[in-house]
């Protein structure tokens, strides 16, 4: 008998990775038709768009959109399963920041031939995500694996500080 997989049981990392292929179709299908500039742009606004609704989402989920509530979602959502290698916690009342040093997702998007989308598709994500989550918290970072750098620096803070 064939088990049933709730969305629950689905990982982050999985959904992106179910995802990607059809949404990377769709992107270069768009640029060929409308010019690469043009398809990575309403790309762009449309992933940023969904990122702001998810952290609204995760906000309403965990109760709440502190930043030791971020925390939790970056431990149980993003890094579920250790999609994520994360180093260099802090937490204070007004910022957080965590380093990046393996990311799951760089590597499926590698894997799957995608690797040139992989910022739009996942990394972009990280700052509208805010937006939703919590529009008085800022996401700094600098740098990602995703792009090449040795870790990801994110580097969040309450804009009132």
């Amino acid at each position: 008998m064939d088990k049933k997989v709730s969305s629950a049981e689905i990982t982050h990392l999985l959904c992106r990775e179910i995802q990607a292929p059809l949404v990377s179709a769709l992107i270069k299908g768009f640029a060929k038709k409308i010019g690469d500039d043009k398809a990575l742009s309403i790309a762009k606004e449309i992933i940023c768009e969904d990122a702001a609704l998810s952290g609204k989402s995760l906000a309403d989920k965990y109760s709440g959109n502190s930043l030791e509530d971020l925390l939790n979602i970056v431990k149980e959502v993003w890094a579920k399963d250790g999609t994520l290698e994360i180093k260099n916690i802090t937490l204070s009342e007004s910022s957080l920041s965590f380093d990046v040093t393996s990311c799951g997702y760089a590597k499926m998007y590698e894997r799957s031939g995608i690797k040139e989308l992989g910022s739009l598709l996942s990394c972009c994500r990280d700052f509208a995500f805010m937006d939703g989550f919590n529009p008085e918290i800022e996401l700094i970072r600098t740098k990602t694996i995703m792009e090449g750098a040795d870790i990801c620096d994110f580097r969040y803070k309450r804009k009132d500080h």
